[in-house]
């Protein structure tokens, strides 16, 4: 892949898009509930999304909760849940997992538990709606929990994980950051960013438990913070934070496992300095597919081929703000939402369709240490 110079390292789309993209969103839907987990007090917020003039209104305080990190839709998209980094919860050395039941765009609490371990910072629902797998960052642990119409259990499953990385400052214990599931429903992956791996397990739907499926190890340090599928069913991306360095994955569908295909460098050639990865946003016809990199708080975005998941860069564009932790497309895929953490705000682009292309100018919105941007 080619190497970008430092004076090419913001690559913008032309403000028009900006314009056109709103014309065209005035036949979209009417207005969406939006919620936002902030890492602060306030818990989750509660914004009105209007597509047609790419509006997010705030509505309140949609749940109090203290440091809510991710929050997550249930299939049926009947329930929300949220992990919450703490240090302590109910008396124990742990982060909370809590439901809530979604009616009327409002959130009412149902259940709130232990995690396994501190600084629970990301959940996951597989696709029956049935098991919850919880990732804990400073714990280095993950946990499962069985859903019953919304409520959680008690912890079904946990282990907690003991590799550490060659970085002594960023790596001195196991950090657990992600917990996804593969498109066919069959595993569970937690990536673990201090470890330097992606533990892979066989998930059992009926009984939450997950049993070791095997583990894909990237470059010592490069620390692994998320793993996205491709809808072509064989590829992954996996981010990695450290090395700002995102590995292109081989998926098999029948034994779970991840085999390198490709690296993707997000930073020019003449960068010096940290690498800090972030997220990752996948269009759903699998064209497009954006990488974040909160050090320089830009979105690297690429055009990706359906048959291989090979990536081909169409530019660097601003994200708005210093640490975007999280970014979303709303369901046009018109318009892109970036949570800045550090600026406490939400930036908003005008995405084109056709080239994938961000608009130069945007829409800030405030919301409190914004983490992660759910469409209800």
């Amino acid at each position: 892949m080619k190497k970008t110079s430092r004076r090419e390292f913001v690559m913008t789309a032309s403000a028009a898009t900006l314009t056109a993209a709103a014309s065209q969103g005035r036949a979209a839907s009417p207005r969406q509930r939006v919620f936002v987990a902030s890492n602060s007090p306030d818990g989750i917020l509660a914004y009105d999304w209007n597509p047609a003039t790419a509006d997010l209104t705030p509505a309140g305080v949609a749940a109090v909760i203290d440091n809510a990190d991710w929050v997550a839709l249930s299939p049926n998209r009947e329930y929300v849940f949220a992990a919450c980094e703490l240090n302590t919860f109910q008396g124990k050395p742990t982060g909370e997992i809590a439901s809530f039941r979604l009616r009327g765009g409002k959130l009412t609490q149902l259940t709130a538990r232990n995690s396994a371990g501190t600084g629970t910072c990301h959940c996951t629902i597989d696709q029956t709606g049935h098991v919850l797998i919880a990732a804990d960052y400073f714990g280095g642990s993950a946990a499962s929990f069985l859903i019953n119409d919304g409520k959680l259990s008690q912890i079904v499953w946990k282990e907690h994980y003991t590799k550490h990385g060659p970085d002594p400052v960023r790596q001195p214990t196991a950090h657990a950051h992600f917990a996804s599931i593969s498109p066919n429903n069959r595993f569970a992956y937690i990536n673990d960013l201090g470890g330097d791996c992606i533990h892979i397990y066989h998930l059992n739907t009926t009984t939450g438990i997950l049993t070791p499926a095997g583990t894909y190890t990237t470059k010592p340090g490069f620390g692994p913070r998320t793993l996205h599928f491709h809808p072509n069913g064989h590829t992954a991306y996996s981010m990695n934070e450290m090395a700002a360095v995102v590995d292109v994955l081989h998926w098999d569908h029948t034994t779970g496992m991840l085999t390198l295909v490709n690296r993707i460098d997000l930073l020019p050639s003449d960068y010096k300095g940290v690498g800090a990865g972030c997220d990752t946003v996948i269009t759903r016809d699998g064209r497009f597919v954006y990488f974040t990199n909160r050090e320089h708080s830009f979105i690297y975005g690429f055009k990706a081929s359906f048959t291989s998941g090979a990536l081909t860069p169409i530019g660097r564009f601003d994200a708005g703000g210093r640490l975007p932790r999280n970014f979303v497309l709303d369901p046009t895929e018109r318009w892109m939402l970036v949570a800045n953490q550090a600026e406490s705000h939400i930036n908003i682009y005008a995405r084109d369709p056709e080239t994938g292309r961000l608009s130069e100018t945007g829409k800030s919105v405030a919301a409190a240490t914004p983490m992660c941007i759910l469409f209800a």
